[in-house]
């Protein structure tokens, strides 16, 4: 069976990744199932940079096929923050809820029509011979004006999808799954991996 390595050591968005190629007959693993993994500086200026970056460096020191995953949040009254910065918006101790409540603090007193925001996500397929491909998602919501629901991670709570007048704490993991950031890009991901794995055949 083929192992596609997840350049990640975040729980969650292993699990989201993981729920959304389970159609694949694949072992899904990531850095938390090996020991002596290689740092990586996410210094890149884009998601994409980032997630190639990730991707790339595990890929060269594994030998295995990797997928590397740069996602955030683009608020648009915040001219794009915090963006590739969203994980540690708030500091070196970082967490999700003090990223919430600094982006908060910084939208106070903006109406709810100004704080349109967008998740966006890049994900890459690297292996040892070089880059596969990398392919893009986003998703486009507002800044609600408090935190709501206790589903999903990151900015979730606050994260409102007009549509369905709900944060992406609220709505229902299954609709999440299908209008995400991370859902969208992994939709063209699947399609880059069918090839890979049917070239291997």
């Amino acid at each position: 069976m083929t192992e596609l390595l997840v350049a990640t050591r975040n729980k969650k968005k292993l699990e989201e990744i993981k729920d959304l190629l389970k159609d694949f007959d694949i072992k899904v693993t990531s850095l938390a199932d090996y020991s002596g993994m290689p740092t990586i500086d996410e210094d890149g200026k884009t998601f994409k940079e980032n997630a190639l970056k990730k991707a790339a460096t595990i890929a060269l020191y594994t030998k295995k096929l990797t997928l590397g995953e740069d996602s955030g949040l683009q608020v648009k009254a915040l001219r794009n923050e915090p963006g590739i910065y969203s994980a540690r918006f708030s500091g070196p101790d970082a967490t999700d809820p003090k990223n919430n409540q600094k982006l908060l603090r910084l939208l106070r007193g903006v109406p709810l029509k100004k704080r349109q925001a967008r998740y966006r996500c890049s994900v890459a397929l690297v292996d040892a011979q070089g880059i596969i491909d990398v392919v893009e998602g986003s998703c486009s919501g507002v800044i609600d004006l408090k935190l709501k629901g206790s589903n999903g991670f990151g900015y979730d709570p606050l994260f409102l999808i007009p549509r369905y007048k709900k944060t992406f704490g609220e709505l229902d993991p299954v609709i999440k799954a299908k209008i995400s950031h991370r859902a969208k890009a992994l939709a063209k991901f699947k399609k880059v991996l069918k090839k890979y794995l049917a070239g291997k055949k």
